[in-house]
């Protein structure tokens, strides 16, 4: 028995089988995964700079944690998911399946 065939993940991303979405839920999902890449980052650049306010007595803008890290952090993985799902997309309906 190969490997393979013993993995039920294969793909699968968090058990989604991104091997059957269709245009609709592909796009879906790379916007989803652009605005957990931005909440996220969000999320870490303002405890940076909290950090970085208090420890260093400095008066950095928390708007900036949202200006110069989130979001393009956040429209980078929007623009590089939809690609990958769109190419992922296209793949599938040239095989034909």
């Amino acid at each position: 028995m190969a490997v393979s065939e013993t993995i039920p993940s294969r793909d699968r991303i968090f058990g989604i089988p991104i091997d059957r979405l269709n245009l609709f839920q592909s796009l879906l999902m790379a916007t989803a995964f652009g605005f957990m890449v931005f909440f996220a980052t969000c999320f870490v650049a303002i405890f940076v700079l909290l950090f970085y306010n208090e420890l260093g007595h400095h008066s950095v803008d928390m708007a900036d944690a949202y200006l110069y890290a989130a979001f393009p952090a956040g429209v980078l993985a929007l623009c590089v998911a939809e690609v990958v799902m769109f190419g992922m997309w296209l793949r599938r309906k040239m095989a034909g399946k």
